[in-house]
């Protein structure tokens, strides 16, 4: 199955400078301006944890406290699917994506789909 996210380069140079300090959750960069909405953008996942997993996320739950072996899983998630966002951004050329949100859906037990979305955009400094 080819991955549409990672089967093709930035289309323009704006692209290049794509990173962290450019993405947010809010609806707005601070000292920017969008001039160009390229739309939604978004990097998806589908995970379980293992037989030997849950046994051992189990144990865990008797004893309270932060399941890690859980805690793992759900950040490998997160981190996959932004990076997967990124990408796409990367590739319809945006230099900045904002109103980025995460969501959670399982669709069976032990199966979870994890999305992470927002707006990819083409942003200019603002004039001071």
């Amino acid at each position: 199955m080819s991955d549409p996210y990672n089967s093709s380069s930035p289309r323009s140079a704006a692209a290049a400078v794509l990173n962290d300090s450019m993405i947010t959750t809010a609806l707005e960069l601070p000292g920017y301006r969008a001039v160009r909405n390229l739309g939604l953008v978004r990097g998806i996942t589908v995970r379980s944890r293992s037989i030997v997993g849950n046994f051992l996320g189990g144990l865990q739950t008797i004893f309270g406290g932060n399941i890690t072996i859980y805690t793992e899983l759900c950040e490998q998630a997160r981190d996959e699917t932004y990076r997967d966002m990124v990408t796409h951004a990367r590739q319809l050329g945006a230099n900045a994506i904002i109103g980025v949100r995460y969501d959670a859906t399982e669709l069976m037990t032990g199966l979870t789909e994890v999305l992470c979305y927002g707006t990819a955009v083409v942003v200019e400094p603002q004039p001071r």
